[in-house]
């Protein structure tokens, strides 16, 4: 079976052809400045196809785009598939399915009524999001299409977990709740952990750490998510690569009467010019602020200090929350690949059972088990992919 899954951005589309059974890319890209001057990327995994970098491509509109991946994928020469017929069904990333999906769905008239009605929720992604399904739709009717919610993972938090300390009638007639964001990741990660360590997921309770520009940690009991550090917007939790995370809402109101700024200027602030670029005034790169601060930059030592300390307050959160934890799992940018950061972050989790092995943890994205062989808390490093979750739940509905 192959699977083309999309994720559509307002001027962007990457895409990747798999096979969700055996996990192997046929061909993977990206098209960019989509209604401007259209660049397409075409990178095939098969040997002897050569790849086409930043092509000039007419792309107007969404379904241009798609048209040109289609084209590319059964191109007599570089193509990796005979014709479109060899694609089976098309699998959407959509950031936000609110309370209306738990699970990925296919895609009908009625699912993409609901996902317009989250528009207000997730207004940058889902209208994108909508776009990029639509102008499947058009090139390739009759396909199946599918959609897997960033959100469809944490329907399971319990009220207490979700639940804002507003007026609660700003949760019934407004919807204000936690949602959690990165949902497919925290997903393939807990049960990739699952299968490392020959346990039903079942069985376990594990912590699962997606660090990167954007970060969030979850605590998954028994397969299901029971609390995200995220919440009602993708802002909450850590502090991020330009994002605050949490803070004291009291701030906002302290900060714009002083220096005269409107709530769009605040929330400018706080989603692009805070986090861990804002702390370090370096860069919301945490490879460059670990030079940085060898170079002696304090600033930038503290905000990699921030946010480790936050990952590290989480994870101790979450296991008093669940009585229990069995696994930690550190996966995305940074959690695959900064070794530091996570020796950084696990230390001083001895007294719950946790033994890092420093040798094992000297590795970069590879799908690994980095704590020492008697530690009572597994610590594992696994990739994460977030592509093949969406394939799989594809196949799973399609089939």
């Amino acid at each position: 079976m192959k699977v083309l899954v999309i994720n559509a951005g307002s001027s962007s589309l990457k895409y990747q052809l798999m096979d969700p059974d055996s996990g192997e890319v046929l061909a993977k890209g990206l098209c960019e400045r989509i209604g401007i001057d259209g660049k397409f990327t075409y990178k095939p995994q098969v040997e002897g196809k050569e790849t086409l970098k930043a092509v000039d491509v007419a792309m107007p509109t969404h379904s241009e785009a798609i048209q040109a991946v289609l084209n590319a994928l059964v191109d007599s020469k570089n193509g990796v598939i005979g014709s479109m017929k060899e694609i089976d069904a098309v699998g959407h990333r959509v950031v936000h399915g609110g309370e209306a999906f738990n699970q990925s769905v296919l895609i009908t008239d009625e699912v993409m009524k609901a996902i317009e009605d989250c528009i207000p929720l997730a207004p940058l992604h889902n209208p994108a999001n909508i776009t990029g399904i639509r102008a499947c739709e058009k090139v390739m009717p009759g396909v199946p299409m599918v959609g897997v919610f960033d959100t469809a993972f944490h329907q399971t938090m319990p009220a207490k977990a979700f639940t804002y300390a507003l007026p609660y009638e700003y949760y019934t007639n407004d919807k204000v709740r936690r949602y959690g964001f990165h949902g497919t990741s925290h997903k393939y990660v807990s049960g990739r952990a699952a299968a490392m360590l020959g346990r039903p997921a079942e069985e376990l309770k594990i912590i699962t750490c997606h660090l990167g520009n954007g970060s969030s940690v979850t605590a998954v009991d028994g397969g299901k998510s029971m609390d995200t550090s995220m919440g009602f917007t993708p802002l909450a939790g850590l502090p991020m690569g330009t994002r605050s995370g949490d803070l004291d809402a009291g701030i906002l109101q302290y900060l714009m009467n002083k220096y005269s700024l409107s709530i769009d200027d605040m929330l400018n602030i706080l989603n692009k010019k805070s986090g861990v670029q804002g702390v370090s005034g370096v860069s919301s790169d945490f490879r460059d602020l670990e030079e940085a601060a060898k170079a002696g930059n304090q600033q930038a030592a503290l905000a990699v200090e921030m946010f480790n300390y936050g990952v590290k307050k989480l994870i101790g959160a979450y296991a008093a929350a669940m009585g229990g934890v069995d696994a930690i799992v550190f996966t995305a940018g940074v959690g695959e690949n900064s070794v530091g950061q996570r020796l950084e972050i696990a230390s001083g989790l001895e007294f719950m059972g946790v033994k890092m092995d420093a040798e094992a943890n000297n590795v970069r994205g590879k799908e690994v088990v980095i704590s020492a062989p008697d530690s009572k808390v597994k610590v594992l490093l696994i990739p994460t992919d977030e592509e093949l979750m969406i394939a799989k739940d594809t196949a799973a509905l399609v089939k």
